[in-house]
């Protein structure tokens, strides 16, 4: 139970990323979600180069929660194509692993 999830994606706006933060942790399906500073991106999108201002929402999760997890961000984001990256972490605090596990309980 040492291991943790860390999901991370981006979004075009700061209230778009509070809210996908606040729906997991309310769903349980993150114990919690931090939302970061504004972030300067630039990526091909449909034969061109473009730059744009994103958000980074990143979710913190027990392993048996990372799917459903996934499938909500997948579902609730606003990009077509949005990015979801996946990590899983040994915790360095035995006791921050337990505390994940529990808040992340239907």
């Amino acid at each position: 139970m040492d291991q943790i999830c860390v999901v991370t994606t981006v979004v075009d706006a700061r209230s778009v990323a509070d809210v996908l933060a606040a729906a997991a942790v309310a769903g349980r399906l993150a114990a919690c979600a931090q939302v970061g500073g504004q972030v300067d991106s630039t990526y091909w999108w449909r034969s061109g180069v473009e730059t744009s201002t994103e958000w980074s929402v990143q979710f913190k999760t027990a392993p048996d929660r990372l799917s459903a997890l996934v499938d909500q961000i997948r579902v609730s984001h606003p990009y077509e194509v949005p990015e979801i990256l996946v990590s899983t972490v040994e915790s360095g605090d035995p006791a921050y692993a337990t505390w994940v596990h529990e808040h992340t309980r239907p």
